[in-house]
């Protein structure tokens, strides 16, 4: 059977949270699905080898001239969509346009988030009960990837990554500067944790420029040695190191999602994004400001977030 899931949002993080629903629809009809997905969500690189997953398909929508984008983009991906026979669609979106696009594209069974009805709409709940009401199935919210375990024993070897040590990711990145946990905390919390163990610091981010300063302030500090800068490494091969490590602190970042989602005990940092983003898997740890209950966007809470030895 032929079937399309379009998930349209940016981030990896989006991508990563909607694929128990993608399964969901595959292990419901027993095949594979193909999935609509923006170049950003970087899917090519986790979900190339998911047996739940057909294809990947790069929707072109960056600005006003990309190939998906306006009326004339509208009907390219029509056409597009069409040379695959998809006998039916599901749209974890409220978007009219891609309903339109679905229909130009002959696509029989279109299952779609109620139109119109965007605003406010939860993350997680919202693609919840849309698979209960379509298909009946309660979809828990435990995003898994997996990779192969010869990858994670190459990985060990190139790495020197030892079983009788802690091996700590350290999402230092972060897609804005309000989410970027200062260098000197990081730091304080590595100094904690040499004294008690044997300690090896992955450090993932982006070449960003201000990650870059967090980067380069850790690298040049006496801990140094124990230290593997990821911000050269493409996301594929992060993929088994991440597996190697005994557990993650992250800031809000694609690092969180794709360690928690590998099984890795993941702490993440929430300055100023919404508590759902940490907190949506079995495997992480949220961390919220103190004197906060609760945060959300606007609590720039980053130098109110503390990281003790109690973590690991």
């Amino acid at each position: 059977m032929k079937i399309l899931a379009i998930q349209n949002r940016m981030g990896i993080g989006d991508m990563v949270i909607f694929l128990p629903f993608i399964e969901a629809i595959s292990k419901k009809f027993n095949s594979p699905v193909s999935v609509l997905v923006k170049e950003s969500s970087k899917a090519l690189e986790y979900l190339e080898k998911s047996n739940y997953i057909e294809k990947i398909l790069i929707l072109e929508r960056n600005n006003n001239n990309s190939h998906h984008d306006g009326i004339i983009g509208s009907l390219n991906l029509a056409k597009e969509l069409k040379q695959y026979r998809f006998e039916k669609v599901f749209i974890f979106n409220s978007s009219l346009r891609f309903r339109l696009v679905c229909k130009i594209a002959g696509i029989k069974e279109i299952f779609q988030y109620p139109l119109f009805k965007k605003k406010q709409q939860h993350l997680i709940k919202t693609a919840q009960n849309f698979i209960k009401k379509e298909l009946d199935i309660d979809v828990d919210s435990n995003p898994i990837i997996v990779i192969e375990n010869s990858l994670i024993e190459n990985t060990k070897n190139k790495f020197n990554i030892k079983s009788n040590q802690i091996n700590i990711l350290l999402g230092i990145g972060g897609s804005g500067p309000t989410k970027r946990i200062p260098a000197s905390k990081f730091l304080n919390f590595m100094k904690m944790a040499i004294k008690e163990y044997e300690c090896k610091f992955f450090l993932a981010t982006g070449t960003n420029e201000e990650e870059q300063i967090i980067l380069n302030e850790i690298l040049n500090s006496e801990f140094q040695e124990r230290c593997v800068p990821l911000d050269k490494v493409k996301i594929k091969e992060t993929l088994p190191i991440i597996k190697s490590c005994t557990v993650a602190i992250c800031n809000d970042s694609s690092f969180s999602h794709l360690s928690a989602a590998l099984g890795i005990p993941t702490i993440v940092l929430l300055s100023d994004t919404p508590l759902m983003y940490g907190n949506y898997s079995p495997k992480m740890y949220p961390i919220i400001p103190d004197g906060e209950k609760t945060v959300t966007h606007d609590t720039l809470g980053k130098i109110n977030l503390s990281l003790s030895i109690q973590l690991l």
